[in-house]
């Protein structure tokens, strides 16, 4: 094998310990794992009730699965009906996509797999000829649900890839899920990705995130908890997700530029979001990786209802870290 590709999770959950009234259930999902916390006297879950949701999810969006109907999609078939998942992803990928002015763009997956991060294998050495001939099927806004529930595209060729939504949209049903069934306080966790509710009753207080600084040499340290209630947090960073060519020591990162369609890595080395939804917090943590520092503190101007926490480069190449003024009070240093 020609390459290394390193891929863990973002955070650590901060326990406070088990009791008795804390049920947990873990289990793989999306690629990686998932880690549910919520309280019996509420309600009662087993994994198979998380099971089957994700095989409906998997069967609608994974690109990992040849024939599920995002993989009929990208190879031609315009004659899928796509589900409500499908649909909710599509909407919610499309007004980020417009928020962000395209930093947000889940058409890159051409490029995704050319530089080796997705199920289509990878070039040995992706050359800009490379990236030219497939960056002219990016851009979501080429693309539509119609009214039938078909995706249409305006160009010739279409690879979606939700990888950096889905994950954050999971999230989101798993906790509708616990909800519908009377579960009031509770953490679900995917990959990383959070989303909480109510309260940890074992402490009477927030649920606690560590967030981990990003260090390329593969060790974990956590450098802040953020203290979240009724909230989602997602993070996303270059540090653990690259390829290394082992021939040339070439590095790609994971964060593909929709609007250069090149593997970039930009000053900003760590983005967690904060946000009402996991689909959101999800889809802006990967924009940002893509924006760099001072584009996105521009976006937050005038977006005033996410919260960051950015670890990023100076000029000097010192690493500095930026806190929203609204989690001042919410986030602990280490």
């Amino acid at each position: 094998m020609k390459y290394l590709l390193v891929l863990l999770s973002s955070f650590f959950l901060i326990s406070c310990g088990e009791s008795p009234s804390v049920k947990t259930l873990q289990g793989n999902a999306l690629g990686t794992t998932y880690t549910i916390k919520y309280f019996s006297s509420e309600a009662s879950f087993q994994p198979s009730d998380f099971s089957s949701l994700l095989d409906i999810i998997n069967a609608s969006m994974s690109t990992y699965i040849p024939d599920s109907d995002i993989s009929k999609i990208n190879a031609g078939n315009r004659s899928i009906v796509v589900d409500n998942h499908f649909q909710n992803v599509f909407r919610a990928s499309k007004r980020i996509f417009d928020a962000t002015e395209g930093y947000f763009d889940p058409s890159v997956g051409l490029l995704v797999n050319a530089y080796g991060f997705g199920p289509g294998g990878y070039y040995e050495e992706v050359t800009d000829r490379d990236i030219d001939s497939l960056f002219q099927f990016v851009g979501f806004d080429n693309l539509q649900l119609t009214d039938m529930n078909r995706i249409e595209s305006t160009k010739s060729t279409l690879y979606l890839d939700f990888n950096a939504i889905a994950k954050g949209y999971t999230v989101d049903v798993f906790g509708d899920f616990l909800e519908s069934k009377g579960s009031k306080n509770y953490l679900v966790e995917i990959g990383g990705e959070v989303k909480v509710k109510g309260s940890n009753l074992d402490s009477n207080s927030p649920w606690i995130i560590g967030i981990e600084l990003p260090l390329e040499d593969g060790s974990r340290e956590i450098k802040y908890g953020v203290k979240l209630k009724d909230e989602s947090l997602a993070t996303s960073g270059n540090y653990r997700k690259f390829r290394v060519d082992a021939e040339t020591g070439q590095k790609y990162v994971h964060t593909i530029n929709p609007k250069t369609g090149k593997s970039q890595k930009t000053d900003i080395l760590s983005a967690s979001v904060i946000a009402d939804t996991c689909t959101d917090a999800d889809a802006y943590a990967t924009a940002f990786m893509a924006m760099g520092f001072e584009k996105a503190m521009e976006f937050l101007k005038s977006n005033q209802d996410l919260d960051v926490i950015f670890i990023y480069s100076d000029k000097s190449g010192n690493q500095k870290t930026y806190i929203s003024e609204k989690l001042q009070d919410s986030v602990e240093e280490f």
